[in-house]
């Protein structure tokens, strides 16, 4: 549009006196001048010269906005003088407006808390992958590696809530999943085939910008009669609020899952009870103080014959001093302390020490690595300390806007599913997400992970316990539907390797996913 309103828009931002604090008298009154000017020129548009010479130009200004609003009613600017009234309007009152300080600190860095409730146990699982474009399904639930495929990453159109009252918000969604597996063990040493459904429900709760609820009920059937059916559940509340230059964030959880795990080669059931507290001190423009404390209550179900699992109590703390070295780069280093209480085996405290880098290369590359060491301590005489590097790698890069490769690595130390045992756990993946003809979407995604297990008493361990790798690969390919919905296939296929037959075996898996949001 080629009259004077350019001057009162700013992208992104609504009409209003903020809009006119970025722009000064005399930049205004020569935009208003070029505008009257370029009106009376040959290149103007007959349509631009009516819309700012004769027609009504209050049509274009909203009529609730505080800058034409006095005692409730509107002004209505029209006719060949609109322009002029406009400028005259800019030098009286613009300078006022001027006249006030902006006391417009820079943001605060903030910190977010990803609450990860495998924590508790071992897991070949790899961290969490930076964000992206594309909204994951239910996510694995729980501890430990699961022998069945993960719900397939598939892109969501946006929709409206639910419902929405004052500052609450629902939003839901429905996933259902069919798919045939072959391998897949119910008990150590058994493998059988099977088809299984499995009914997801999400119900999203939102109280403003603070608070979310999130719920989600699972239920899981299977054709085979070596597995049980299942009714799973998974809620979590998450808060977070400001006070002066800090940040507080509050997480409490609970999962229930009962799915096929590779850690213990049978259908497992858990249960964690899960709370994380935060806090973030931001002492000046490039520097700040990051505090969290976690508490992890693990439960898990003795079915594996032979074998005695352990229940984990963990208390840890980590804490971080951060520093923004330039606008893209940053660096912080972290020291923390853990308290693993195992139910009938042998306690473990753990301190580590680490260094973190997060640095954005270019806005298409950009990654997150941390690392140090693990002194980890076992509560039981004659056992020496087990002293391990430990790291964790998350990298993202978008050539394209279509395209993304993603990498992650880490390596920990953490108490196993069995008695007097810990396990040391090293894994890393890739990923790639595609966009194939403006709809199709295509992910790809493959991993390598190793186990060592180590004793932390000096009772005799079970020789049913051995080391194992596992190579994992998987593809899937998802299209919208529905405006809200998508369909989506997914392959997937595990190679577990190990001395000890009970994890020396092969998983595939094929499948159909729907899913819906309303």
């Amino acid at each position: 549009m080629c009259c004077a309103f350019t001057v009162w828009e700013v992208p992104g931002q609504e009409w209003g006196e903020e809009a006119l604090f970025h722009h000064s008298l005399s930049a205004i009154l020569a935009d208003c001048g070029s505008a009257l000017w370029h009106r009376n020129s040959r290149k103007c548009s007959q349509p631009a010269k009516k819309l700012c010479g004769s027609l009504f130009l209050h049509s274009l200004i909203p009529m609730n906005s505080d800058l034409f609003r006095v005692s409730g009613f509107g002004f209505r600017i029209f006719g060949p003088a609109a322009l002029s009234s406009l400028c005259l309007f800019a030098a009286v009152f613009l300078p006022i407006t001027a006249a006030h300080p902006q006391d417009n600190n820079p943001p605060s860095l903030q910190y977010s808390t990803t609450l990860i409730l495998s924590q508790a146990v071992e897991t070949n699982l790899p961290p969490p992958l930076p964000p992206m474009a594309f909204e994951t399904a239910p996510a694995s639930r729980l501890a430990g590696t699961s022998q069945l495929a993960p719900a397939s990453a598939v892109p969501l159109s946006p929709a409206p809530p639910l419902l929405r009252s004052g500052p609450l918000t629902l939003q839901s969604s429905l996933l259902y999943s069919l798919s045939y597996g072959n391998g897949l063990q119910a008990s150590p040493g058994q493998q059988s085939k099977t088809v299984v459904n499995e009914l997801d429900l999400g119900l999203l709760f939102q109280w403003g910008s603070h608070w979310t609820l999130n719920y989600s009920p699972v239920l899981d059937f299977y054709s085979s009669s070596a597995f049980r059916n299942t009714f799973n559940n998974a809620v979590s509340l998450t808060g977070s609020t400001t006070y002066e230059d800090w940040t507080f964030g509050l997480s409490q959880s609970y999962a229930s899952s009962s799915q096929p795990l590779i850690e213990t080669a049978a259908q497992t059931d858990q249960q964690i009870f899960s709370t994380v507290l935060s806090a973030t001190w931001q002492l000046g423009t490039k520097t700040s103080i990051e505090l969290g404390a976690s508490q992890n209550f693990s439960f898990i179900d003795n079915v594996v014959p032979g074998e005695q699992l352990s229940d984990v109590l963990t208390w840890a703390t980590t804490d971080w001093l951060n520093y923004q070295f330039w606008p893209r780069f940053s660096g912080a280093i972290g020291a923390g302390f853990s308290y693993n209480n195992v139910v009938g085996g042998t306690d473990m405290t753990s301190e580590q020490l680490q260094g973190r880098i997060t640095w954005t290369v270019v806005n298409k590359l950009s990654f997150v690595l941390s690392g140090g060491v693990s002194d980890n301590q076992f509560l039981a005489s004659g056992v020496p300390n087990l002293v391990a590097p430990i790291f964790s790698l998350s990298a993202q890069y978008s050539p394209f806007e279509v395209t993304t490769f993603s990498l992650s690595a880490s390596r920990g130390v953490s108490p196993s599913f069995y008695q007097d045992q810990v396990s040391e756990s090293v894994s890393v993946s890739a990923g790639l997400q595609q966009r194939l003809f403006g709809k199709l979407s295509l992910n790809l995604s493959g991993g390598y992970g190793t186990s060592t297990y180590y004793a932390s008493s000096t009772a005799p361990g079970s020789a049913n316990i051995n080391n194992y790798d596992t190579t994992t690969f998987s593809a899937g390919l998802s299209l919208p539907v529905l405006k809200r919905g998508t369909a989506a296939v997914f392959y997937s296929v595990n190679y577990n390797s190990s001395a000890g037959a009970n994890y020396n075996y092969t998983t595939t898996q094929v499948g159909l996913q729907l899913s819906y949001r309303y």
